[in-house]
């Protein structure tokens, strides 16, 4: 492949999230990188570090806590050549600092398997563990971080949600999602890694993958290098 993979900023991936992702919204942004053909971008992925301590000490333990980010957006125009979105992966891994670890999760409730990461190498650490999840009737395709973001700098963020909506509020139980894990470093370090895991790896789940609708064409497609 002739695609080039560099950093990119944050507006950048702005548009690519919020309209042509599958979840609509932004997420925390740590590095971002592009996947550009001919100087066009066609392709976004991000990784952040803002993750529950309790995930981030169930990898490698308390000690390796402050290493531990998510891959959490992969998003690539529907023109790519096939393969692209394990080789775009591979490469934005490459291009990250040393040492990481790296974590990520195929949603199967919207049909992901994590075929990506199976093919990037990354470990099967299991399903992630279930919660409950606020909706609202009527807006059941918002996600519920998105729901919690409307008073997401207020302590009674339950409160205000409920005045606001009243007994259009109800909880359901969030379905498990796929984990996989990435470890980046020397070969030393990447063996201490292992040996800290503090989760079994499990062999590659299957299933039959689902595509969602990527046909909107963000304006920063069009961004030349």
């Amino acid at each position: 492949m002739n695609y080039l993979i560099k950093s990119i900023d944050y507006q950048d991936c702005k548009e690519w999230l919020l309209k042509k992702h599958y979840l609509k919204r932004m997420t925390s942004i740590s590095y971002a990188f592009g996947l550009f053909d001919n100087g066009f971008i066609i392709g976004v992925c991000t990784f952040g570090n803002a993750i529950p301590l309790t995930m981030k000490r169930s990898i490698c333990g308390e000690s390796f806590e402050h290493l531990v980010y998510e891959l959490n957006r992969l998003c690539i125009d529907e023109t790519a050549l096939k393969n692209s979105a394990s080789f775009f992966v591979g490469q934005c891994l490459k291009q990250l600092p040393k040492p990481m670890i790296v974590v990520s999760y195929a949603d199967k409730s919207f049909g992901h398997t994590g075929y990506i990461y199976q093919a990037t190498n990354f470990l099967y650490l299991g399903e992630s563990h279930t919660q409950l999840d606020w909706k609202v009737k009527g807006l059941e395709h918002l996600h519920s971080r998105t729901l919690m973001d409307e008073f997401s700098f207020e302590s009674n963020r339950i409160e205000k949600l409920k005045e606001k909506y009243g007994v259009r509020m109800y909880q359901v139980q969030r379905p498990p999602k796929n984990r996989y894990v990435y470890f980046i470093g020397s070969k030393t370090q990447i063996k201490h890694f292992k040996h800290q895991l503090k989760i079994e790896p499990l062999p590659y789940p299957k299933g039959e993958n689902k595509r969602y609708d990527s046909s909107y064409q963000p304006t920063t497609q069009t961004k030349l290098l």
